[in-house]
């Protein structure tokens, strides 16, 4: 199982994002998915959260501007992050509990750079 993160880039204080996290590998089923990230010099932490019946939940500093989805079908989630703030620069991670035939595991995405000029 791979996950394959990309979307992130440079933007401006008050632009917006799109990243984007595929899994692809022999998966039976995705159940929580979510999205971290890790500030210059800061921990990585958790930045949104959905579950596979779409219960969202989200940090307190990016509520109202960051939003979680999915794609079930396509094995698919998505961050949609306006009002770009500078704080908000990091590596973004993506996050999965996926089902093989094998086990049930927690698998992570290689990172996607997300830089927020003042």
């Amino acid at each position: 199982v791979q996950l394959q993160a990309s979307g992130g880039g440079w933007v401006q204080a008050g632009g917006s994002l799109r990243l984007s996290c595929v899994a692809s590998g022999s998966i039976i089923r995705i159940d929580d998915m979510r999205w971290y990230r890790q500030g210059p010099a800061k921990q990585r932490e958790l930045v949104a959260f959905v579950s596979r019946g779409d219960t969202t939940n989200y940090l307190d500093s990016v509520k109202g501007r960051f939003t979680i989805s999915r794609d079930t079908a396509k094995n698919t989630v998505y961050l949609q992050m306006n009002s770009l703030k500078p704080e908000d620069t990091g590596v973004y991670y993506c996050n999965c509990d996926i089902h093989t035939q094998y086990a049930l595991r927690t698998y992570w995405g290689q990172g996607t750079q997300v830089t927020v000029s003042s």
